[in-house]
């Protein structure tokens, strides 16, 4: 299956009472790709992950792939920074029907890059799916290194990386060197402009959940070469962008999504509410953008 170019890392909406809104999760997968995705990403960063257990996690992916099978690829958020329980973890998703994996690089461990690589090829020799790992040191403390992921990109299962490195350097290194088809997805919804201008692929994006058509066709005219539409496009929708990460993500886009009026619920400890100051910059920016996210009245 071909996994597309927009991506969203979709949020886990929670009930009142704290619990995972699985009906609530189906209905925003569905939004999102009638508002521009291509694709979903659960269990990732933006859905708490951390804070989910597997069996929350393993329901999760069952009722997304079900809610939008035969549409769009279902991309299940599975690494963990124990090699081998991201194995099973990754077997497990691949049984409850993920057409692909998002494999965030061990954190805490420190792992080397001969570390790093081992884990991603552990992993990608366990499952018969496509892998992306998952680069961002500002949360794991490691970057996957340009040469270690030019040895990735050879591994079998490997369709790209989630690179939010912020390293535009380094991502222009990876797209010269890497292997035949080993695509990169901006993992910064700020840099997505210029990592498809170097030559990347698309985006694992946050802000697809309120502007995902103007996304998608920002990404369109720079394949089609309409560089000043583009640019155009990424220029109007930085304010929003920076706005939803005034904060730790998800607070701001789960705020914004409550404040539209499509429910996702609150947060999980240790993630709580934004402060109040946070909350009226969310808001401001929000009415000063048009809403791609169908929302039912």
């Amino acid at each position: 299956m071909e996994l597309g170019r927009l991506l969203t890392a979709m949020v886990t909406p929670f009930t009142r009472d704290g619990a995972v809104d699985y009906a609530q999760a189906r209905r925003l997968a569905v939004a999102l790709l009638d508002s521009g995705s291509d694709g979903i990403v659960v269990t990732g960063t933006t859905g708490e992950a951390p804070t989910l257990s597997f069996d929350e996690k393993f329901r999760l992916w069952a009722e997304v792939k079900e809610a939008i099978a035969g549409r769009a690829p279902m991309v299940a958020g599975s690494g963990d920074n124990c090699t081998a329980d991201s194995v099973q973890f990754s077997r497990e998703a691949v049984r409850a029907g993920a057409d692909a994996l998002l494999l965030t690089t061990p954190y805490y461990n420190k792992p080397t890059q001969e570390g790093i690589f081992r884990h991603f090829a552990a992993i990608a020799e366990a499952v018969d799916v496509p892998c992306i790992p998952y680069n961002i040191p500002g949360r794991t403390g490691v970057n996957i290194g340009v040469e270690t992921q030019v040895r990735i990109s050879r591994l079998p299962n490997i369709a790209g990386v989630k690179e939010a490195s912020g390293d535009l350097k380094q991502v222009a290194r990876v797209i010269e060197e890497a292997g035949p088809g080993y695509r990169i997805w901006s993992g910064n919804d700020e840099d997505t402009f210029a990592i498809l201008a170097l030559g990347g692929y698309g985006v694992i994006s946050v802000a697809s959940h309120l502007v995902g058509r103007q996304i998608a066709t920002m990404i369109r005219d720079l394949v089609e070469a309409r560089t000043e539409e583009a640019a155009r496009i990424h220029r109007r929708l930085l304010p929003l962008i920076d706005a939803l990460f005034c904060l730790t993500n998800p607070i701001p886009v789960k705020y914004a999504l409550n404040r539209i009026g499509f429910e996702v619920g609150a947060y999980r400890l240790p993630l709580c509410e934004p402060d109040d100051a946070s909350a009226q910059r969310i808001a401001a920016e929000l009415a000063r953008h048009t809403i791609d996210l169908p929302v039912a009245v």
